[in-house]
């Protein structure tokens, strides 16, 4: 098939476009004279000297006992390729590797025990990874991180219980998922949140014994979802409602609740 450019002009077939796979020098190559003569590797396709990640992947697949002499190498992907094949015993050295694609492959791998030691790393990739893998009981250690979408995994994974450290974070995001999560005993603390997003599902996980302390919020939206829950006690004081939406629904579920309760006490 025949490629044309912009003014009409057949260019050369695709198949006779320039080849642009990086093929090493294996007369300087360590395996020239082992693995290459046995088929061990092919130039241009299963390579470790080549500059080309995908055929350093193909070469370590092959032949993965041979990751550890590479964990030093000047090449930061050769390194990372290397550390993927590496058995976790062996990926220690790596921890500080000066490359970030290196410690972000640790940051899978390593053992739980070990995560610690990445959770103040410099890059925010290898974080995000070590909160969303690290034991609970170290999680908590890392919910004052500088980065939000770090802060975010830990809000994503810390015990209910131990929220309440990020109900007031700088970050929307991190206190929207603390409003999902955080125990209806405790959504009061969030009432006043500069955020209308997150105060309406403060008001829809809310107990509705509580719902009073949001019944004259600021935004007609979180009072509406007042309404919605409501006792009858609480809608005869929304009645008066600045927002026409808010009092129709007020109007309409109370006869149904002071008929539920009137049937009630007969």
């Amino acid at each position: 098939m025949s490629r044309t450019s912009q003014g009409g002009l057949a260019m050369l077939p695709a198949d006779n476009e320039l080849d642009l796979t990086p093929v090493a020098d294996c007369s300087a190559c360590q395996f020239r004279d082992s693995l290459l003569l046995d088929a061990g590797c092919k130039p241009g396709d299963c390579c470790v000297s080549a500059n080309s990640g995908r055929q350093i992947d193909r070469f370590f697949k092959v032949h993965p006992g041979l990751a550890a002499d590479f964990t030093q190498d000047s090449f930061w992907e050769r390194r990372a390729i290397a550390a993927r094949y590496l058995p976790t015993n062996k990926l220690q050295p790596l921890l500080t590797d000066p490359d970030e694609a290196v410690r972000r492959v640790l940051a899978y791998r390593v053992p739980l025990d070990w995560l610690t030691l990445l959770s103040n790393d410099s890059d925010r990739e290898v974080r995000i990874t070590v909160a969303d893998r690290l034991p609970e009981p170290e999680l908590e250690s890392m919910a004052a991180d500088p980065d939000y979408l770090v802060r975010v995994y830990v809000a994503r994974r810390l015990p209910q219980g131990r929220l309440f450290r990020l109900v007031a974070d700088p970050d929307s995001e991190v206190r929207r998922i603390v409003a999902t999560r955080i125990p209806r005993v405790s959504l009061g603390l969030m009432a006043h949140d500069s955020e209308v997003e997150i105060r309406r599902i403060v008001v829809q996980r809310m107990d509705v014994d509580d719902l009073a302390m949001m019944s004259k919020d600021s935004d007609w939206t979180v009072r509406y979802e007042v309404a919605l829950r409501a006792k009858a006690d609480l809608l005869l004081d929304m009645l008066d409602d600045t927002d026409a939406e808010v009092r129709l629904t007020v109007e309409q579920r109370l006869p149904t609740l002071i008929l539920m309760a009137e049937s009630h006490e007969h």
